[in-house]
């Protein structure tokens, strides 16, 4: 049986505590945003939109919490399970990105949620899906591996077979492919999961969900002071652009989000604040900026590695 108010009531909590955690560490409280759907619309439902701008320490920061509730599930949230089509669905979930203003602190992204798509004549179908990962500018990989130990040993409770795979799985999801470049160096990332019953997928996906803080905090706290100028910004707006590309063009969020006729500002709010392009430019040899590419846009063991 799936008991919707259980997970409605843990992720109104997860965003509560991620968001009252880096309303402390901003020394700013977040607005909030609380909204609900008329009946008889698209898409009904409610949610809460969490959002800090322009931050001593988040230059754009947003934790959503939405629930809601259409009459034909989508084709983003359909495309594995094409019998699923047009079904009636219902879908909730806690998704957040982080912009820091240092471009020695790592953008992060992290989303829990859970689909319960409702076929005329059959029982309902229940999969989560969510995951967590981090998009530096300048890599550290100490960094690296702390972010992707503590992802590993939030999934072994379920298996150890599950951190390697979702980490593969993260590795090639968040990948532009218009490009050949990764987005970032990663995470853990899962999508159309139920294979453990309902009560253990829901409690794997709260055991991601809980394990954030502990994955990012640290190294916001470690490079959240490092000086910087005015290079380090030009080079954390010009990598914020393949942010942009990646969720515009490929993220299965956004295209569920825009799709389900969901409310765009809060859609959006994955967004950077400021983000720019050039033409076929690549970084100076030897420098940092080019350690990026060469040292960590690339699949590596990091949970594994010896530092």
């Amino acid at each position: 049986m799936v008991d919707t108010q259980a997970l409605r009531r843990y992720f109104l909590d997860l965003q509560a505590r991620i968001v009252g955690r880096f309303g402390e560490l901003e020394g700013q409280v977040f607005l909030t945003d609380a909204w609900q759907r008329e009946p008889g619309a698209r898409l009904t439902g409610d949610g809460i939109s969490r959002l800090i701008e322009g931050g001593q320490l988040m230059e754009r920061g947003g934790c959503n919490f939405s629930h809601v509730q259409g009459q034909q599930l989508p084709p983003s949230a359909s495309a594995h399970r094409p019998e699923l089509a047009g079904a009636p669905f219902e879908a909730m979930g806690v998704s957040l990105v982080f912009h820091p203003r240092n471009p020695f602190v790592p953008t992060v992204h992290m989303n829990v949620r859970c689909f319960v798509a409702k076929p005329e004549g059959r029982e309902p179908v229940v999969w989560f899906g969510g995951g967590m990962d981090l998009t530096p500018y300048y890599a550290f990989e100490e960094d690296a591996a702390h972010f992707h130990r503590t992802c590993r040993d939030a999934l072994a409770p379920f298996g150890d077979a599950l951190y390697p795979r979702f980490k593969q799985w993260c590795d090639e999801y968040f990948f532009l492919k218009h490009r050949q470049e990764p987005r970032g160096i990663g995470g853990v990332f899962f999508d159309d999961f139920h294979e453990l019953g309902f009560e253990q997928s829901f409690a794997m996906t709260r055991a991601v969900g809980d394990a954030f803080l502990a994955a990012y905090e640290p190294i916001l706290q470690r490079r959240r002071d490092m000086p910087y100028g005015e290079r380090e910004r030009d080079f954390q707006a010009y990598r914020r652009g393949r942010y942009v590309e990646f969720n515009l063009v490929w993220d299965r969020g956004t295209l569920f989000g825009l799709q389900s006729g969901g409310r765009t500002e809060a859609i959006l709010m994955s967004m950077p604040p400021m983000a720019n392009w050039r033409y076929d430019w690549a970084p100076e040899a030897g420098t940092a900026e080019a350690k990026l590419y060469s040292d960590f846009l690339r699949p590596r063991d990091w949970a594994d590695e010896a530092l």
